[in-house]
């Protein structure tokens, strides 16, 4: 075999831009950034980004409110559950009769 001849410099080119394209493939495929000719990078674009943005902050607004409002209703609930004088037990009685 002739390592020597134009074949064998072309096969070594040709496997160097085909494993290039390959590693190109797999990072586009996956979502990494890809670099350009010029050596900068290209990112991913996702065209719906801002709108799924602007849902995701309307959605945390409301959990965050619902957070809010649970947090006021524990707060009430610990304080029935730990009243003084044995008001709680009094208070139990009267939901117990209520049933």
């Amino acid at each position: 075999m002739n390592f020597g001849g134009t074949g064998f410099v072309l096969a070594i080119i040709a496997l160097s831009i085909g494993g290039w394209m390959f590693t190109t493939w797999i990072r586009a495929k996956h979502g990494y950034p890809v670099e350009n000719e010029w050596g900068g990078t290209v990112h991913r674009t996702d065209p719906d980004a801002d709108r799924k943005i602007k849902l995701l902050e309307g959605d945390n607004a409301k959990l965050a409110s619902q957070i809010g409002r649970l947090e006021e209703r524990i707060s009430v609930l610990e304080r029935i559950a730990t009243e003084n004088n044995g008001q709680a037990a009094q208070l139990a009685d009267q939901i117990d009769r209520l049933r």
